[in-house]
């Protein structure tokens, strides 16, 4: 199979594998979870680490936990369990594309990706699709780990802070409008930086 051929294969399994489960379960109530465990401080950490980490795979509101968390937890605590929570969905995600896709496996530059795994942690699907990639691609393990720490302590920090600024106070209008703003403004981002990237090659 022409290795075009195989990376357009990857790159398409790779998408289908986090989005079939949205379109047959829809979006799963991980917030109604997660208040359920509400009463004791470090099962609501545990719980709400554990749904990040299923987003690798099943359609939870990855922003919404990550700011209820900072809500509940507090700034420093709650983003700590947003950043494992979703590093351990990065890590399961990479797992899967390799058990999975690892015999579709086609050089694919290993710079871009761990660029790109930095830059889509905000953007849904996108960020899933490219762990599950990377894990198809074999791309160096702790290469993989390290773009991925970065772009989830960033977003974590963001949810995280969010939360405990703006949720306790009551202002759940505010509170909840940055974690549905943050992957639209990504994606936007993503786009520019993508045609940036296009102009420069073509040049």
């Amino acid at each position: 199979m022409p290795a075009r051929l195989r990376l357009i294969i990857v790159v398409l399994l790779a998408v289908l594998i986090p989005v079939v489960p949205f379109v047959l379960l829809g979006e799963l109530p991980g917030e109604r979870w997660l208040s359920a465990a509400d009463d004791n401080a470090l099962q609501f950490a545990l719980t709400g680490a554990g749904l990040l980490a299923a987003d690798a795979l099943l359609p939870v509101p990855s922003s919404i936990l990550g700011t209820l968390l900072g809500a509940r937890l507090g700034f420093l605590a709650g983003a700590l369990a947003a950043w494992l929570g979703m590093l351990a969905g990065n890590l399961l995600a990479y797992a899967g594309g390799r058990l999975l896709l690892g015999r579709l496996r086609t050089p694919l530059p290993e710079t871009p990706t761990l660029t790109v795994l930095f830059l889509s942690r905000p953007v849904p699907v996108l960020a899933e699709a490219a762990a599950i990639a990377a894990g198809a691609e074999r791309v160096a393990f702790w290469p993989f780990v390290g773009a991925c720490a970065a772009g989830n302590a960033i977003y974590a920090l963001v949810l995280a802070g969010n939360g405990a600024a703006l949720l306790p106070g009551a202002l759940a209008g505010p509170g909840l409008l940055v974690p549905m703003a943050v992957p639209a403004v990504a994606w936007w981002l993503w786009r520019r930086r993508m045609r940036t990237v296009k102009v420069a090659t073509s040049d």
